[in-house]
């Protein structure tokens, strides 16, 4: 079965481009397009959507507030933020907000492709080098008072085992399941278990909520690569 997708950006535009380039790839449908984070919440009731991929600025309701509504919704579809360099604030707090991952709007048809297949299986967009610079960005931008939960490190991971609380600094870095393996001297399987348990112990949907907590938590700070 294909992918099916449902675009959302204010410009027609942007919207008729992905089309274009997504309607080329058999394993991908386009099934609905909106204009705005209002008209999504339309086409999700009259689609059955896997993907959304969201604009961040838009008129009425933004990007950011769309992922907030849709990821309340039972069994929501994922959402992939689509940016440019210049929003990147916008971009990282649409990860808050729930999306499953970001990419700049002039990646290649290869790597928006990819994205789209690693959201749908249930993974998050995490590895490419453009989120491991905006995460490290907005980490640095964080108020100290934010970075003082880092005391309480210990107690939110408490549950982890030594060898977890490792492999959840190395998703924090942004590596992948197979250089994390590369890394740490493990199977690729070991550490997609490794990573399972970790999500599931913290409560916490993907990888890129897991990114975020460990910035924001200070276990991952720039420059503690």
């Amino acid at each position: 079965m294909s992918i099916r997708v449902a675009l959302v950006d204010d410009q027609e535009m942007i919207r008729m481009g992905f089309r274009m380039v997504l309607d080329s790839l058999p394993e991908i449908e386009v099934i609905a397009e909106a204009g705005d984070g209002d008209a999504v919440l339309d086409i999700l009731v009259q689609h059955e959507v896997d993907v959304v991929l969201m604009d961040v600025r838009m008129p009425r309701t933004s990007g950011i507030e769309a992922t907030r509504l849709i990821t309340e919704l039972e069994d929501p579809p994922k959402v992939l933020i689509l940016t440019t360099f210049d929003l990147d604030e916008y971009a990282y707090e649409a990860l808050r907000a729930g999306a499953s991952g970001f990419l700049l709007k002039d990646a290649p048809l290869e790597e928006l492709a990819s994205a789209i297949h690693h959201v749908h299986d249930g993974d998050a967009v995490v590895a490419p080098s453009t989120t491991k610079r905006l995460l490290e960005h907005f980490a640095r931008a964080e108020p100290d008072s934010q970075t003082q939960i880092s005391a309480l490190d210990d107690a939110i991971f408490e549950d982890l085992t030594p060898r977890e609380h490792e492999v959840l600094r190395h998703v924090a870095r942004g590596l992948s399941n197979a250089e994390i393996a590369t890394e740490l001297v493990l199977t690729e399987g070991t550490v997609k278990v490794h990573v399972g348990h970790v999500l599931m112990k913290l409560g916490l949907r993907d990888r890129v909520q897991a990114v975020v907590l460990a910035y924001e938590t200070g276990l991952i700070t720039p420059g503690n690569r």
